[in-house]
């Protein structure tokens, strides 16, 4: 005998399109963080005279696509808690802040780093103050909004958004 079961695992479409968006961001940032610019490192990219137009060009396209990301994350948060679906103010105070992280990241902290960059020396080997201080300030938030897409991510995973 063969018995048909009416059981399915349905999602909500918002909560799919939330766990597929910080999927790909997650997996994106980190490709970008341990693989791309350590390569470009190694390989003496930074003694060439085009790596601030090169590093630029491959921030610029990311940050977009991390505004992108943070949008449709933002969107799909606001837009569970509203259809009564069980949420929590975390997720959404979560959500905002990778937008915020967004933002600071294509605003603010990529034209600084490109602005100091044109202006360093090839033959001096010390790196200003002011670059040492973006790029930490780059790092502690890259740590931040993984912590915050991980946490998300296992969030909506669990269905707990």
């Amino acid at each position: 005998m063969t018995a048909i079961s009416n059981l399915e695992f349905k999602r909500p479409t918002w909560q799919t399109a939330i766990i597929l968006t910080l999927g790909f961001w997650l997996s994106a940032s980190l490709v970008l963080d341990w693989v791309i610019m350590p390569s470009l490192y190694i390989s003496g990219m930074m003694s060439q005279a085009s790596f601030t137009t090169v590093g630029y060009t491959i921030f610029w396209n990311f940050n977009r696509m991390e505004l992108l990301s943070a949008a449709v994350v933002l969107t799909g948060v606001l837009a569970l808690s509203k259809t009564g679906y069980r949420w929590r103010i975390s997720s959404i105070i979560l959500s905002m802040l990778l937008l915020t992280i967004a933002m600071f990241d294509t605003y603010l902290l990529t034209p600084q780093m490109s602005a100091i960059g044109v202006h360093l020396n090839l033959f001096e080997t010390a790196i200003p103050l002011t670059m040492n201080l973006l790029h930490g300030s780059y790092w502690l938030l890259e740590i931040v909004k993984l912590a915050a897409c991980g946490t998300l991510l296992s969030w909506c995973w669990r269905e707990q958004v």
